[in-house]
């Protein structure tokens, strides 16, 4: 949609969605002008200032602030460092809005549908917000109930951020350089996939399915009860467990952290191998290790499938990256693209040699203690992108939720097992 017309068609809801919005950000503005005019702002009280701006917003400006927090080379320190609250508190819904969402999707009382039900939530994130509860059988579950009118909201956000993202690059065009409108893309494509429970069902249910087939005894994924699950309200078993980033808590269900890891590491990499299909954001808390011992993976709102050309190809370019050989990872984006157009890989290996070496730097330098900059690897997998269709290639979308859930892996690797370079070795976890 490209205008603001399109944008309010969406009905009244919509329009005073925008008309809030817009009150927000100007009530805020008059603050931020304040120190602006000053000739020497503090751009920690204006990050404060937007912050709290977000938080008033929601869903969809939270998810920002996310951003801005995994994104120290694109913004300031000081917003980087006050958008982290975005990452750990998110104001909780009332348990009264709570109650009717469930009561209204699932069809009855929240007595006759539970035995109990904790008012307080076990999490509460931009899109949803879970809460333990027992069944009516006595099994402990989760629930995962979407924030009231998130489906709205958000789409009306997209909209009202895409005509701002063009106003931007229009007025400074080196944002486009940037890949600012790429990185809103997938930004979309992203949060849209997490406001459908069903579709998250079926992803773990896919996902449990390729561990019975092929006798995976060491992870589990929770079960999902369907008669108490719709696309906004989403029931599964309650695991018990610890983050696998917990090197305290890991040793207190397993004597060896390295092998949970490397475990994990197999079960993901076999499921892309094998499979087609991967976990897409295996940050911290959705990957546990479980009271039993075994690794629990959990929260499938973002998954993405690969072909075996894919695959094939990302097996070249990690290969690459792992031994510091640029001629091998443009034999490996040739080998993705599905159009067979015929470009030579050393010529395309030069035109990517300032794109290599700083992916290279993202992958040395990034340590347990620095924030993962997302940014800056969308603006690589964009720059990569643009050389690549210059050249004739089509590098497929999958491919950087790929790149970013191994830098995301490596991180891991090296907190608990710093001996692994996990690009090098990549083949040695896909095992069949």
């Amino acid at each position: 949609m490209d205008s603001l017309s399109e944008i309010v068609s969406f009905g009244w809801q919509s329009s005073l969605r925008v008309a809030h919005s817009s009150f927000v950000f100007t009530s805020r503005a008059i603050g931020i002008l304040a120190q602006l005019a000053k000739g020497n702002p503090n751009h920690r009280e204006i990050a404060i200032t937007l912050r709290e701006a977000f938080s008033d917003l929601g869903a969809t400006y939270i998810k920002l602030g996310q951003f801005i927090a995994s994104a120290p080379s694109l913004f300031p320190k000081e917003y980087v460092e006050e958008m982290q609250v975005c990452l750990d508190s998110v104001r909780p819904v009332a348990f009264r809005d709570i109650r009717s969402s469930v009561e209204r999707e699932l069809g009855g009382k929240l007595e006759t549908l539970f035995h109990s039900f904790d008012e307080t939530p076990l999490a509460s994130a931009s899109i949803a917000q879970v809460h333990a509860a027992v069944t009516k059988e006595g099994l402990d579950v989760v629930v995962k109930v979407q924030r009231p009118d998130v489906h709205l909201t958000l789409k009306t956000d997209m909209q009202i951020l895409k005509i701002l993202t063009k106003i931007l690059e229009i007025i400074a065009p080196e944002f486009k350089k940037s890949g600012l409108t790429a990185m809103f893309e997938e930004f979309q494509t992203s949060i849209l996939q997490e406001i459908d429970f069903i579709q998250e069902a079926k992803n773990i249910e896919e996902f449990e399915d390729y561990l019975l087939r092929v006798k995976e005894s060491r992870a589990r994924v929770p079960r999902v009860y369907h008669t108490l699950s719709t696309k906004k309200v989403l029931t599964m078993e309650r695991f018990y467990g610890v983050p696998i980033t917990d090197e305290v808590g890991l040793r207190k269900f397993t004597n060896n952290p390295r092998k949970i890891l490397s475990d994990a590491l197999e079960i993901w990499f076999s499921s892309l191998s094998n499979q087609g299909f991967f976990h897409a954001d295996v940050h911290a808390g959705n990957l546990m290790i479980l009271k039993d011992g075994t690794i629990g993976f959990i929260d499938f709102g973002i998954v993405g499938r690969i072909s075996p050309k894919i695959w094939k190809g990302l097996m070249l370019f990690t290969q690459g990256i792992g031994i510091g050989e640029p001629t091998l990872v443009a034999k490996g984006l040739v080998e993705m693209d599905s159009t067979d157009s015929g470009v030579n890989p050393t010529v395309l290996a030069k035109e990517l040699d300032s794109v290599f070496n700083e992916l290279e730097s993202v992958y040395v330098h990034l340590t347990d203690n620095e924030i993962f900059d997302e940014s800056r690897v969308n603006r690589i997998m964009y720059e990569m992108k643009e050389i690549a269709e210059k050249n004739g290639l089509k590098i497929p979308r999958e491919f950087a939720l790929l790149m970013k859930q191994m830098l995301y892996f490596d991180r891991y690797v090296k907190s608990i097992a710093p001996e692994i370079n996990l690009f090098r070795d990549t083949q040695k976890f896909a095992i069949s």
